[in-house]
């Protein structure tokens, strides 16, 4: 499966037009994705282990996964099931809440440079600057130039990011209106979820139109060349796993990590190891 089927293509994007429910690129079934995920896993870890090891060499680069998505949409199902398959050591989450108040005494990117990253890393995103044009439109939290300001302020942020070693890879977990019901529904009906449900998310979800109508000018305005956004139908979760987890495997692939070589001459301390008379 090319997890690239799912890059949004330039120009305006109608949300409404793409599917959320369906597999492209894969013709199994949930049995068949959930063993396809894990199968991938060691070569994914393999791979996340290496750029973490390039970083003793002085290598910048790292990997930044963004997750956005409407309420239920998955993004801590990929947390645990995608990003889960790699070495923790080797990986950063954030997760974006309302800002507070000293966040809000600075620019709506201080946050975000502040949570990045380091060399080597697998950093994600739960939620991410996005959401400075996004429930800030819907509510009308700022002006609309100011919004608009924010588009190419995010566009010149993720260029300077690539330009400093950062390998982006963007998800829009794509949910219908539907499955996020029966999903809010389904932690109602479970006792074990009560923790997981909000109110406010039915309030949100009455404004199901403003929020596609800001995704999508969001999608169209910050898709580039240098941090395209990937569209993941996201109503079958074991299929959004596998494809975030595809694209992970992409794009680390890409980059070619390699094992950095010995600063040290190997036979000389393989000797030393082998004439030892004994340790106690």
């Amino acid at each position: 499966m090319n997890a690239h089927l799912h890059r949004l293509p330039p120009g305006p994007v109608d949300l409404s037009a793409i599917p959320t429910d369906q597999t492209p690129g894969f013709d199994g079934g949930k049995k068949q994705g959930k063993a396809a995920l894990q199968a991938l896993g060691e070569e994914l870890s393999d791979l996340q282990e290496q750029l973490w090891a390039e970083r003793t060499t002085g290598s910048e680069r790292r990997v930044l996964l963004v997750l956005q998505g409407m309420d239920t949409s998955g993004k801590g199902g990929v947390l645990r099931h995608t990003v889960g398959l790699v070495d923790p050591q080797g990986v950063k989450i954030t997760s974006f809440k309302a800002p507070t108040d000293e966040e809000r005494a600075h620019d709506f990117l201080w946050r975000i440079r502040y949570a990045l990253p380091e060399a080597g890393y697998l950093g994600v995103f739960d939620r991410s600057h996005y959401e400075d044009v996004l429930i800030v439109r819907v509510h009308g939290l700022v002006s609309p130039e100011e919004v608009e300001s924010r588009y190419d302020q995010i566009n010149a942020f993720e260029a300077e990011l690539a330009a400093d070693g950062f390998v982006i890879v963007k998800c829009m977990l794509h949910i219908s209106a539907a499955q996020q019901r029966e999903r809010l529904l389904a932690r109602l009906d479970n006792e074990d979820k009560y923790w997981k449900f909000n109110p406010g998310d039915i309030d949100e979800r009455e404004r199901w139109g403003d929020y596609r109508t800001a995704y999508q000018i969001a999608l169209e305005r910050t898709n580039t060349e240098i941090a395209p956004w990937y569209v993941v139908p996201s109503d079958k979760k074991w299929y959004r796993n596998l494809v975030v987890g595809r694209l992970l495997h992409e794009h680390l692939r890409a980059m070619a990590p390699t094992w950095p070589p010995a600063d040290f001459d190997v036979e000389e301390q393989r000797k030393r190891l082998l004439d030892e008379v004994s340790v106690s």
